[in-house]
């Protein structure tokens, strides 16, 4: 399924802010790694309806891949 485009950058914008807060980095460095992350690929391409998760669980897979690299 395909997410509104505006929706979704919406939630971009959201998850990389908490992010960027919760791992004390600038939203310049957070933007970077989320840009970069497996877990983008899986929200932009609709895998799983990851676009429907909430931003919480979005961030905790982000912060767990930023974790393991």
């Amino acid at each position: 399924m395909n997410a509104n485009p505006i929706l979704l950058q919406k939630k971009y914008s959201r998850v990389i802010e908490s992010f960027a807060r919760e791992n004390n980095m600038s939203l310049d460095e957070a933007l970077k790694l989320f840009y970069n992350s497996e877990t983008y690929r899986l929200i932009h391409d609709g895998v799983s309806d990851m676009h429907c998760m909430s931003d919480e669980y979005l961030v905790e897979e982000l912060e767990q891949e930023y974790r393991e690299k």
